[in-house]
């Protein structure tokens, strides 16, 4: 595999890794998708993800730093993220009760501003360019499976990504569009067939958003106070 191939799947690789484990980004998407329809869901994504791109040329400049250097600005941002996400949780139990809308709808752009407000003041974005993201950025090469324990040095040498390189962070942006034009469109899919599907997601955003919500204002209670 060439190193131009493998920076690309790597960087597809570390995208997804990003943008698809469950977390309120994913659940305002969810809701915003079987409420709303595609248009809607995609556009919460768009605004996840731009928060993504505004973090990676901050993280580019090393100001993202800053935030780890000011634990009472970072404590700010997590009571922030805190009450923006049980706010977001009210909103989405009451969005729950209207079911599923046509996608010849118009979608408005609220998801895509709650997914961008709430990502822009979530840590865990904010620390994951600190870690893994500066690493993307810094010019060298990274044995993806050497550190493996056990397989690690029988593996070693076989999956080198280059770091730095346009190739990876391009990859990286496209696992993360890859997510938000996929997670929707398959929600939608489940949606049309099942008709108390929508409702059931909503809710379960709200939930997801609750605990969430809890978890960063207790989080930020706990260093301010």
């Amino acid at each position: 595999m060439s190193n131009v191939l493998t920076s690309a799947v790597a960087g597809v690789a570390f995208g997804l890794a990003l943008a698809a484990p469950p977390g309120p980004m994913n659940a305002i998407i969810a809701e915003e998708s079987v409420l709303r329809g595609w248009v809607a869901g995609f556009k919460a994504g768009l605004g996840a993800m731009t928060a993504d791109a505004i973090f990676f040329v901050l993280a580019l400049f090393g100001a993202v730093a800053v935030v780890d250097r000011l634990p009472t600005l970072r404590a700010v941002m997590v009571g922030v993220g805190g009450v923006l996400m049980l706010y977001f949780a009210y909103d989405a139990f009451a969005d729950a009760t209207e079911g599923f809308v046509d996608e010849g709808e118009v979608a408005d752009d609220r998801g895509f501003r709650k997914a961008f407000v709430l990502a822009l003041t979530n840590p865990y974005q904010v620390i994951f360019w600190l870690t893994l993201g500066v690493g993307l950025l810094e010019p060298g090469t990274l044995d993806v499976f050497e550190p493996m324990p056990y397989l690690g040095s029988a593996l070693a040498g076989t999956f080198v990504v280059e770091t730095g390189s346009p190739t990876l962070l391009v990859g990286f942006f496209g696992g993360i569009l890859l997510w938000i034009v996929g997670f929707p469109a398959t929600l939608v899919g489940a949606g049309r067939r099942i008709d108390a599907f929508a409702p059931a997601v909503a809710y379960a955003s709200a939930g997801v958003l609750a605990i969430f919500g809890v978890v960063f204002l207790s989080d930020a209670a706990g260093t301010l106070l």
